[in-house]
């Protein structure tokens, strides 16, 4: 067992003590900080510092050491907490942050951040406690036997005696002696190590320390696992009574020191009772989760995809049997058997790779915190849904788009607070940010009760920017213009926005996860942002379609309706558009065909099906020969396999073993323009230039 293949779990582990410090920082209420709530933001920043020394991370184990000893101060109630001090330790945090991304890809961290923040903790110590910590220089994490005290050698000890300091019976279980060399090691600064001897079977070290065992095995778990690990609390022992430290386990492994009767009494008798109390507990964490890559999960979707394809090209050939005989009629029921498993097989793999949006609304309270204080404003944030699902792959990829409709919330529809107060609003804003399921879907909602988006100014600023627009627009295509290039109704750039770059951005980055976003506004009263994302981009519900001799997938989340179109609806336009008037809408017609180049495909409109879907926002009638029917199929990435293609967003593979294109409805309606602009007219046929030329009205 080599130590370099736990640097992934320290790293994971790490990441989540961080994170766990960053919450219960934000949520602690200096003016009556709960107990529990410091105990759990030192013990995660001592454990980060223990990790850290063990795999030799000098500059985050000094820093966290540091930070380690303020919290502990704080913890016992010898600092006082304030706004300015947590707003430090959150500075420190994200310090310790970098200098653990910096590890993780062999980079030396910033040295210069290092000693800002070293200073800064430094200093708070000197002005709130009157005493200097241990420096940055000191590598060890924990107080040690020295030789010579230092000139705050007596202070120190004074402090130290204030805490009892206990004698542990620390038992390595089944460690190599490479690994236990590093444990002990590790225990020797965590406290003064006393005694030690056994075997590779055993090993007993006796430790005096002022630690806790949960922390000293908090931090041993780093390398070895909790059950080979044993921490028990020896009674009766007095500095006289303890036998002197050897020298250290590496040189002299073959001569343990002896151990007194009385610790050997005790340390058989003290681990019974902890191993009842704390094994139970130990063996239920255990089996209630494991660490699996994200790599092995989407082999295993794959796997099942393929299973499904496999699946549905056997039951294609069955049905296909022209004999109905009471064999065949087995095979049919044993068929159907197979279809309901592979499904539930196909639905319990995917949800492996489901996880709450907790993991993205946990990282809120700090952007809330940090942007409303650079704004000075005071905000309430709501979180609704924590616990509803979402694929990780889609989890990562909506952080960056949330962040930016959270930012602009709080800075363009949360009123000042003086504002607010003066319109009969509370002085404190609230921002919600939901998530619920809705059918296949995700519904994620960032909702304020600010001012509300003012429809004559955005229609202003647009004619200002040169957008073409008009007072006839509807309000959603109206509030939906925030979302044009470089368009911003800030009166002034600010840290926070202003600059009308971003939200363009944020509207296509959900379009490529196959969503999208929707506003509603009411002016004076707030904004609520909606985004729509399927739940995974796997699987599809899709609506399969017959183009002359080809088989087309719609995803169904875009398709609203489906017509036969009648002649005196469909209207030639200026140029070679021609549109099609659906209940007093008129709507651009796409004929699928002319678009791909399909051939052998019915080219007169009214022997069509008009598939009306959604796309951008916009609406579209899509000319089909026919519609075979609703079906799931596993997507294929087809830039991955082949290359990206105008008009299609993925494949996938029928049950007779085709395959079949997934159309993009506005990459379909932009290659259509394309063609039309570059002088390939796609209406090239004497069906569609026939219809009237006058423009609705």
């Amino acid at each position: 067992m080599d130590i370099a293949d736990f640097f992934d779990t320290f790293f994971e582990e790490a990441e989540e003590l961080l994170s766990d410090m960053e919450q219960h920082l934000l949520e602690l209420d200096v003016d009556d900080p709960d107990s529990e709530q410091l105990n759990a933001i030192f013990r995660a920043a001592h454990s980060i510092k223990g990790g850290a020394g063990t795999f030799g991370f000098t500059v985050l184990q000094k820093t966290t050491h540091i930070l380690e000893n303020l919290l502990d101060y704080a913890r016992k109630g010898e600092l006082t907490l304030r706004a300015d001090l947590v707003d430090t330790f959150l500075e420190a945090k994200d310090i310790m942050h970098e200098q653990l991304d910096a590890y993780r890809s062999e980079e030396e961290p910033n040295q210069e951040a290092f000693e800002r923040i070293c200073q800064t903790l430094q200093q708070i110590a000197l002005d709130e406690i009157g005493q200097q910590l241990d420096g940055p220089a000191t590598p060890a994490a924990e107080p040690k036997a020295s030789p010579a005290p230092s000139e705050n050698g007596a202070e120190a000890k004074s402090s130290q005696e204030k805490v009892a300091n206990s004698h542990l019976l620390v038992a390595l279980l089944n460690v190599e002696d490479k690994d236990r060399i590093l444990l002990v090691e590790e225990l020797e600064q965590l406290g003064e190590v006393q005694s030690q001897s056994g075997d590779a079977k055993r090993y007993e070290v006796i430790l005096k320390s002022s630690d806790s065992a949960d922390d000293i095995e908090a931090v041993m778990c780093f390398i070895i696992e909790p059950d080979q690990i044993e921490i028990t609390t020896i009674e009766g022992v007095t500095e006289e009574s303890a036998p002197a430290a050897p020298e250290p386990v590496a040189s002299a492994p073959a001569a343990p020191v002896p151990q007194p009767p009385a610790e050997s009494a005790a340390a058989k008798a003290s681990p019974a009772k902890a191993a009842a109390k704390e094994k139970p507990k130990k063996a239920a964490a255990e089996s209630s989760s494991i660490r699996v890559s994200v790599d092995k999960v989407d082999q295993i979707i794959n796997l099942v995809g393929e299973l499904i394809i496999t699946q549905s090209m056997l039951d294609q050939t069955v049905s296909d049997l022209e004999d109905q005989s009471v064999g065949n009629a087995s095979l049919q029921n044993g068929m159907s058997l197979l279809q309901r498993n592979a499904r539930d097989l196909q639905e319990a793999v995917m949800s492996i790779r489901m996880i709450p949006m907790e993991f993205v609304f946990s990282r809120f309270p700090r952007v809330v915190r940090d942007t409303a204080g650079k704004l000075g404003k005071e905000i309430e944030l709501i979180t609704e849904g924590k616990s509803t699902e979402l694929d990780k792959s889609l989890v990562e990829r909506i952080t960056d788009p949330l962040t930016h409709l959270v930012r602009n919330s709080l800075d363009h529809g949360v009123e000042m607070p003086d504002v607010r107060e003066a319109i009969g609003k509370p002085r404190i804003g609230k921002l919600t940010l939901s998530a619920r399921h809705q059918g296949g879907n995700i519904l994620i909602e960032v909702r304020d009760d600010g001012a509300g988006m003012d429809r004559d100014r955005l229609l202003a600023k647009a004619r200002e920017n040169g957008i073409n627009v008009s007072d006839t627009m509807s309000d959603e295509e109206v509030f939906q213009l925030i979302f044009a290039p470089g368009f911003s109704t800030a009166k002034e750039v600010t840290d926070v926005s202003g600059r009308g770059v971003g939200m363009d951005v944020v509207k296509r980055n959900i379009q490529s996860m196959g969503g999208r976003v929707e506003i509603q506004s009411k002016l004076g009263e707030g904004t609520n942002t909606r985004i729509v994302l399927p739940l995974t981009l796997a699987i599809l519900d899709g609506m399969s379609i017959k183009v002359g001799g080809e088989t087309f997938i719609l995803p169904l989340s875009t398709v609203l309706e489906s017509l036969q179109p009648a002649k005196d609806d469909m209207y030639a336009m200026a140029g070679d558009d021609v549109v099609i008037k659906v209940r007093d809408e008129y709507l651009p017609v796409i004929a699928i065909h002319e678009v791909l180049n399909v051939e052998n495909a019915i080219t007169d409109p009214t022997k069509s099906i008009a598939v009306i879907v959604q796309g951008e926002g916009r609406r579209y009638a899509m000319l089909v020969d026919e519609l075979i029917g609703q079906q799931q199929v596993v997507v294929k990435n087809l830039e991955d396999n082949y290359r990206k293609v105008p008009g299609i967003s993925a494949a996938t593979i029928l049950g007779d073993g085709s395959v079949a294109l997934i159309l993009d409805i506005t990459g379909l309606h932009r290659l259509s323009r394309y063609k039309k602009e570059a002088g390939k007219k796609v209406v090239n046929n004497q069906n569609l230039s026939s219809f009237k030329e006058a423009e609705p009205s």
